[in-house]
């Protein structure tokens, strides 16, 4: 019985010693479940997030957010995946930059003529009956009666009777129908017979197109009336819009490619002809001139074109470039993040750099980069947003160690004097955009546009120090840089494209102004840019998405505050 005992204390013993064990061991490996765009969701289950909708993914129990380097941001597999993340390599490039550009394909105005009445009279014929038509030099076009003619027709054959007499008055009837350009052997037709000529016939001057038709057929026409305009369309212009950024990069001479939606695959080729000399001020753009031969026929005046200029920039032997679309700008610093190399999971460390001049879709790198580091080119506002709701070190809060002991840059340096009320009508302007990307009217939205475009190019700053000025005239140049294709959006699609990169800048803009006297909210909507997340400003607290519109009025999230 003793024996008994013991055996079956310690079976008990050891049972339970067990289930602790595997109690204990089962919470350890317990899943947590988060949101790829909301890191601060938790809960123990699978599910949807609560915020944006989207299905939540496993917290794997071996990622660190690396609490003791707050510049780095460590997100699972799964998450980086399902923000798009990419990344790409920082590589040099060589003195050769493409200017991108856009216009449209026009008449050449040397090749325009015009054919005028050269006495007045009733349109009897009529041989072009509509615009378009295709004539060739020496074609009748009209036949003209004309009162005027009979009569000076009349003075000829009177003064030829009276002409040993009187030669000067024969000399003058002879003069009068050569100013009506009569042609010398008409004239003499005119003399030699006995019948007058009650109908004279109007003749092309140029083979080309008609490009208007000003007369019908028993129309009454003065001495100068323009009849008809003629165009020829052997040779046309390529007029493209350059912005001030693009300026410095072109002059005439160069080599000019472009490309029309309506001819896929076809690439043409010319040279910069001209340049005007003038700003327009509603688009702040220069008209860039190339002429093309069209001897097949296939350009047509008014296709829109797509054209690039290859240019040469005074670059150092080895300079770093990367693409536009990896910078974080917050008005005083420019910020990427590099990938951590040799991590189990995909780690991301924020980091400032010195940018050099815009050269298409790319920004030299001055400092803060090596050649062969790895940084994000796509996904870098999700990865920014899950940082600043992880409390890690964002493009909001970011500070540069090596400027904390600085007096100077303690505190950051506000823009002050500048043209307030310029800066209100702006914002205002692109509230307005806002607006009408919420309610889907894109007529209304491309027209603020430019608005916002002409408003923004009206500000001035004066006095600032602190490098504040630079700060935001670049942001400035970049707002006009983001909104120079808005006027050829074919969409609303496009345009909210358009408008993610103007709210970036903006946002920028506003933050370097700060106090700006206005509430204002950034709002955050983590399903924009094909789940990559967007920013935008509002004036008022509740949401209103400009990117989905009716579809997802609701989506998105309050970010911060600026008063």
């Amino acid at each position: 019985m003793l024996i008994a005992g013991l055996l079956l204390g310690r079976l008990m013993f050891h049972t339970e010693a067990s289930d602790h064990a595997n109690h204990v061991h089962n919470e350890d490996a317990e899943t947590i479940y988060t949101c790829s765009m909301h890191p601060q969701i938790r809960q123990n289950e699978p599910g949807k997030c609560p915020l944006c909708g989207m299905d939540l993914i496993p917290l794997s129990s071996d990622i660190s957010n690396s609490e003791s380097d707050p510049y780095i941001f460590t997100m699972s597999s799964e998450a980086a995946a399902l923000a798009n993340i990419n990344t790409q390599k920082v590589r040099l490039i060589t003195s050769g930059h493409e200017v991108s550009l856009s216009g449209k394909i026009t008449v050449n105005e040397q090749r325009i003529s015009v054919i005028t009445a050269n006495y007045p009279g009733r349109v009897e014929k009529l041989y072009i009956d509509f615009t378009g038509q295709s004539i060739r030099k020496g074609d009748k076009l009209a036949t003209i009666y004309s009162p005027e003619l009979i009569t000076a027709q009349k003075e000829l054959k009177e003064a030829v009777r009276f002409k040993e007499a009187n030669p000067a008055l024969y000399i003058a009837a002879r003069e009068k129908l050569r100013l009506w350009k009569i042609g010398e052997n008409q004239i003499d037709q005119i003399e030699s017979s006995n019948k007058i000529i009650t109908e004279f016939d109007v003749y092309a001057d140029q083979s080309g197109v008609v490009m208007a038709r000003n007369i019908a057929r028993g129309d009454y026409v003065n001495r100068g009336s323009v009849l008809f305009e003629i165009t020829d369309l052997s040779t046309l212009w390529v007029l493209m819009d350059a912005y001030e950024s693009d300026l410095p990069f072109i002059k005439t001479g160069q080599k000019l490619t472009f490309t029309l939606g309506s001819l896929p695959g076809q690439e043409f080729t010319s040279t910069v002809s001209f340049i005007d000399p003038f700003i327009n001020p509603q688009t702040r753009t220069a008209s860039v001139r190339a002429e093309v031969a069209n001897t097949r026929n296939l350009l047509k005046p008014e296709m829109f074109v797509k054209g690039k200029v290859k240019a040469d920039l005074p670059l150092r032997k080895r300079t770093l470039a990367i693409p536009s679309t990896a910078l974080l700008w917050t008005g005083k610093r420019s910020l990427v993040y590099v990938k951590v190399p040799d991590t189990e999971v995909p780690s991301f460390q924020i980091r400032e750099v010195v940018t050099g001049p815009s050269s298409g879709d790319f920004y030299i790198i001055e400092d803060g980069l090596s050649e062969g580091e790895e940084i994000v080119v796509n996904g870098v506002f999700s990865i920014d947003a899950a940082a600043q709701l992880a409390g890690k070190t964002s493009m909001l809060n970011y500070v540069n160690t090596t400027e904390i002991s600085t007096p100077a840059t303690e505190k950051k340096v506000a823009l002050k004097n500048y043209d307030k009320a310029a800066f209100k009508r702006m914002l205002d302007s692109y509230m307005k955009l806002k607006n009408a990307l919420v309610d889907d009217k894109f007529p209304e939205a491309q027209s603020f546009s430019g608005e916002l475009k002409s408003n923004a190019d009206k500000i001035s700053v004066s006095n600032i120090k602190s490098g504040s000025e630079d700060s935001f005239i670049k942001l400035m140049t970049q707002l006009s840089s983001n909104l120079e294709h808005s006027g050829h959006a074919s969409n609303i699609q496009e345009l909210r494209k358009i408008f993610q990169n103007v709210s970036n800048t903006v946002i920028q803009a506003v933050k370097l102004l700060t106090p700006i006297e206005i509430t204002i909210y950034i709002q955050f909507c983590p399903m924009a840019d094909e789940n990559k997340g967007a920013y935008w400003l509002s004036m008022d607290k509740e949401v209103l998405n400009p990117y989905f519109g009716k579809k997802m009025l609701r989506c998105g999230e309050v970010k911060e505050t600026i008063l």
